[in-house]
């Protein structure tokens, strides 16, 4: 895996370009792969977990205003701004030195009226907004573990303030983490167990969704249609993740169950 661009700067990760088999990659610090595109399909989410984190629209059909925080190769900007052309997407970033590479190797457009990327401390930016945000979509990473700033309680409480009513967030988490269950306690106390989970088949990626109240409707057979209609107008899978997250979620315990 040769690496064919570097940027480094003091205490914070180096940032790294590859190249596989027609997929772009981005490291931040080592192998782990932080993002990915596909040469002839740049505009596709080429990471499975990525697709995951659009089953938001099963919940929330009308999104006008989304947060990201953590850009990435900005796989998920670029698609939301291509693909949900009624959302405005702003997408948080601390390191300078992604939001260049995510631009100069993965497509990321220009801001216009519905992108907005700041380089900015994601955690901060969050603690600002009181229900000014429909989807908040939380994905930090560095080489080897979650940014702390981004799994404390006090952060979560912060993402359900920042949500209008009928708000989803969703968490990016390592399975593997030694802290996972740590970091989902405190999404559930946070949501008062508005949560659900998906975990993604390729990688050890599992997604949380919380929810803002009123909770959404989880009757089985309008989120089945719901899928489908997804997967006619984006192919991302749908289906599959409604089936798997209900495999996952059977109980909650409070009533917050797919049935």
């Amino acid at each position: 895996m040769g690496f064919f661009s570097r940027q480094r700067q003091h205490k914070k990760p180096p940032v790294e370009i590859s190249e596989k088999h027609g997929v772009r990659l981005l490291h931040l610090g080592g192998p782990a792969v932080q993002s990915a595109m596909r040469m002839r399909a740049p505009y596709a989410l080429e990471l499975e977990y990525t697709r995951a984190m659009m089953a938001f629209l099963l919940f929330h059909e009308a999104p006008i205003d989304i947060v990201l925080v953590g850009l990435g190769g900005g796989s998920l900007a670029k698609y939301i701004h291509r693909f949900l052309p009624e959302s405005r997407v702003t997408a948080l970033e601390i390191q300078p030195e992604v939001v260049a590479a995510a631009r100069a190797y993965f497509m990321l457009p220009p801001d216009d009226d519905r992108l907005t990327v700041l380089v900015a401390d994601g955690a901060a930016h969050v603690r600002n907004l009181r229900q000014e945000t429909d989807v908040l979509l939380v994905d930090g990473y560095d080489a080897a573990r979650i940014v702390e700033d981004l799994a404390s309680e006090a952060f979560y409480a912060a993402c359900l303030a920042a949500l209008r009513p009928g708000g989803v967030a969703v968490y990016n988490l390592w399975g593997s983490d030694r802290h996972f269950d740590i970091y989902f306690d405190r999404i559930s106390r946070v949501f008062h167990g508005r949560v659900l989970m998906l975990p993604a088949e390729e990688k050890g990626n599992i997604q949380v969704f919380a929810f803002a109240p009123p909770p959404p409707r989880l009757a089985l057979a309008s989120l089945r249609s719901r899928a489908r209609t997804l997967d006619d107008s984006l192919d991302l899978g749908f289906s599959r993740f409604l089936d798997r997250m209900r495999s996952f979620n059977a109980s909650t315990g409070d009533g917050f169950d797919l049935d």
